[in-house]
């Protein structure tokens, strides 16, 4: 039977849209792995550099001779209570200030106002948080110069993409499920918490991931509330588990990584390296699990 004769054949319109989704999807595919191929290539330069020198005494072992020698405990653990402590910070007051924004504000000049600050947030420079950070908490809120005093600056610095990853995940829970809710005689913070928040944890969950990878990548941030290039930590113990307090200054691995790259003399050129393979390795293991979690609440939406 000829194709003109044919009545379920596609048409030459239905012909020419598959031709271009076709073409879409592989222009779109060559764009996404010109983005893959660099990042993969940077990670196997760091690390075939740092080869030489990870071993276990790398991540267990305390720095020695000014970064020269030695292991990365110290930055590594300081880099652990800056990320969480951030995170712990963040995370309610970003997914709080969604909850308003997208279930409670009416549109109106205050939303708008709302929205304008925390876009413009997120395109304040790194270094002028730090400004912020050493004013406002080091200074203004006592803090001094410690883990918490970072994390906060840390945390202010994060509060635009926890609420963005916020608002969009809560938004994309489907309306008929508050309606539902509310036909059943729930409240508004009912239906949210038992509803809504457990429908969109998987969306919040991407802005918290981003939170983490800025945090424990960020130096800027650091460098005037609380970050040392070096504070002993003890060999054995507990103390060696959990060195720093939090009113404590603290050793970061972004710290570390900026110094031993640009302000010490006759640093071996694996050092550097290893310390920057420590770093991504530590994101990636952090985001990994992040996503496992994601991936698993996706996993048990009903929509």
């Amino acid at each position: 039977m000829s194709a003109a004769s044919n009545p379920f054949a596609p048409s030459l319109h239905e012909l020419n849209k598959e031709r271009i989704t076709r073409r879409g999807r592989i222009i779109t595919g060559l764009l996404a792995l010109c983005l893959a191929v660099p990042v993969v290539l940077l990670l196997a330069v760091i690390f075939v550099e740092a080869m030489p020198v990870i071993s276990l005494e790398l991540i267990w072992g305390n720095a020695t001779d000014k970064g020269r020698g030695g292991g990365l405990w110290g930055p590594l653990i300081g880099t652990f209570y800056l990320v969480i402590t951030s995170v712990l910070i963040v995370s309610p007051l970003g997914v709080g200030a969604a909850i308003y924004l997208n279930e409670y504000a009416r549109e109106g000049t205050a939303t708008r106002i709302i929205g304008l600050a925390v876009t413009s947030l997120a395109g304040v420079p790194s270094i002028v948080h730090a400004l912020f950070g050493l004013g406002a908490f080091v200074l203004f809120a006592g803090m001094g110069a410690s883990v918490q005093a970072a994390a906060c600056t840390i945390a202010v610095m994060n509060l635009p993409v926890v609420i963005a990853a916020s608002r969009e995940a809560l938004g994309a829970v489907p309306r008929s499920f508050r309606e539902a809710c509310w036909n059943l005689g729930a409240s508004r913070w009912q239906t949210i918490r038992t509803v809504v928040l457990p429908n969109a944890w998987s969306g919040i969950l991407t802005g918290v991931i981003l939170a983490v990878s800025r945090a424990a990548g960020e130096a800027a941030p650091i460098l005037f509330t609380g970050a040392v290039f070096f504070k002993h930590v003890p060999d054995s113990g507990l103390a060696r588990l959990l060195p720093y307090a939090l009113d404590d200054t603290f050793m970061a691995m972004a710290m570390h990584l900026l110094v031993i790259s640009t302000q010490v003399s006759n640093m071996p050129p694996e050092r550097p390296f290893a310390a920057a393979f420590v770093l991504v390795a530590l994101v990636l293991l952090i985001n990994a699990a992040a996503i496992r979690m994601r991936m698993k609440l996706r996993n048990n939406r009903k929509w």
